[in-house]
């Protein structure tokens, strides 16, 4: 990954790092590594997957963090906060096409072809938030939110890690379903840590997503358990409500048994991912996903 700012002008081989040591969970490049290895993948173009996996979810925080006008994350300045609009989006751009660069190295037409679905599908999933789904209250909304936002990507590392290994096409849709599986887990997670962690962890506010409108897993079953609240019917028609109201609805969140029915909701699709596992090879590479998939419902931020 630091590599591929090699030779390119200094701001961006200093962003590059900047972003690199930040760090994260690296959840989306270790899967890709295990499917692989697991399935006797050839080493480097399974390396240069996992890269590119990594700098594709990369380059779309660059741009969410612009979007949404955010200064920190994971405790560090993110790049707009130190640098103009133009040139953030320009930094990147500059990543996303290292990231193809990546995936084309690879030396798969068809691991190309995931890369360019999946990256249309994000934002297409973007594109469709930010101009349809704030206040609304719809579990197909939702389902598809984070797909297109989450476990397309996490779709991309398994399947295309089962594409670069010597197996059959049916091998490679069960990896790329334990991806949906695992990933669709993990954004409801951290949807519910949305609303548990504290501003001081997350950095951001608590809620943030529910405070531009956007109806997540935990707001979702506390309004079918509660379809009367005037705080929550304020949030969906978007007919305006002071912070106190919206404090009090997170409050009321939290304190109910919505968080509590997210978090059995993605046990059960971590289960499923655990159930596919038993379909695979039994192998260290195995144990180490099903420890993965455990840890993505038990993990904080």
């Amino acid at each position: 990954m630091r590599s591929q700012a090699e030779g390119s002008h200094p701001d961006l081989v200093a962003a590059m790092h900047h972003l690199i040591d930040a760090g994260g969970k690296r959840v989306r490049p270790t899967i890709a590594l295990l499917i692989g290895s697991m399935l006797g993948a050839d080493v480097q173009p399974l390396r240069n997957l996992a890269a590119a996996v990594e700098m594709l979810h990369t380059a779309t925080l660059i741009h969410d963090d612009l979007i949404d006008g955010a200064l920190l994350r994971r405790g560090m300045p993110t790049l707009n906060a130190e640098w103009s609009p133009a040139a953030t989006v320009l930094t990147g751009d500059f990543v996303f096409a290292r990231a193809a660069k990546l995936a084309a190295d690879t030396g798969s037409v068809t691991v190309m072809q995931m890369f360019a679905q999946a990256l249309s599908t994000i934002v297409n999933g973007e594109i469709t938030q930010y101009f349809r789904s704030r206040g609304i209250a719809s579990r197909e909304d939702y389902y598809q939110r984070i797909y297109a936002k989450t476990a397309s990507m996490f779709e991309l590392a398994s399947g295309a890690a089962a594409v670069l290994s010597p197996v059959r096409q049916p091998v490679v849709e069960i990896a790329r379903r334990f991806g949906y599986e695992i990933g669709m887990a993990f954004q409801i997670v951290d949807d519910v840590l949305d609303f548990t962690e504290e501003q001081t962890t997350v950095g951001k506010p608590v809620a943030s997503d529910l405070r531009q409108g956007l109806i997540t897993l935990p707001a979702l079953y506390y309004y079918e358990n509660h379809p009367h609240d005037p705080h929550m019917q304020s949030v969906i028609e978007r007919n305006g409500h002071s912070g106190n109201q919206l404090e009090q609805l997170v409050e009321a969140i939290r304190e109910s048994s919505a968080i509590e029915q997210s978090l059995i909701e993605a046990e059960a699709y971590v289960q499923r991912a655990l159930d596919i596992l038993a379909e695979m090879p039994a192998t260290p590479e195995n144990e180490a996903l099903a420890e993965l998939a455990l840890y993505i419902v038990k993990r904080k931020i």
